[in-house]
């Protein structure tokens, strides 16, 4: 939904737009347009359903507020399984980017490991040191 209209009344033009481009910015396509503040309601709602359907079969997602004007205009929505999915083959391969990046990442989460279990352990040895001594000074007083 773009948003058009003056202050405190707005408009909205129900459009296909590319997920990159702002959401009052470029569109593909307008499909219709949306005034919920009309006072005539034949003119709050009009939509172009053919064209509405052949971009939800194209992979466009609605959103919200649209997948509930189109469910009660009655357009079907896709569902997940009917859902066009772009195939991207490079997306899984290991670079040599990527397994650098993952065994500095252990190399630097052992190490990371091992400095926590220093600190931990002296803090231990302090903790009982202190322990210890408590005693020994209240006996003497």
């Amino acid at each position: 939904m773009k948003r058009t209209g003056r202050k405190n009344r707005p408009s909205y033009r129900i459009s296909a737009t590319s997920s990159r481009s702002a959401r009052d910015g470029r569109t593909l396509e307008t499909l219709g347009h949306y005034d919920p503040a009309s006072p005539v309601p034949a003119l709050r709602l009009k939509l172009d359903p053919e064209r509405i359907r052949y971009w939800l079969s194209q992979g466009a997602r609605p959103s919200e507020t649209v997948a509930s004007i189109l469910r009660k205009q009655g357009i079907p929505l896709p569902t997940n399984e009917n859902r066009k999915v772009r195939e991207r083959p490079g997306r899984k391969k290991a670079t040599k980017a990527k397994t650098r990046r993952a065994e500095r990442k252990k190399v630097m989460g052992a190490a990371k490991d091992e400095r926590r279990k220093t600190r931990l352990s002296a803090r231990r040895a302090a903790a009982k040191a202190k322990a210890a001594a408590a005693p020994a000074e209240g006996a003497t007083t």
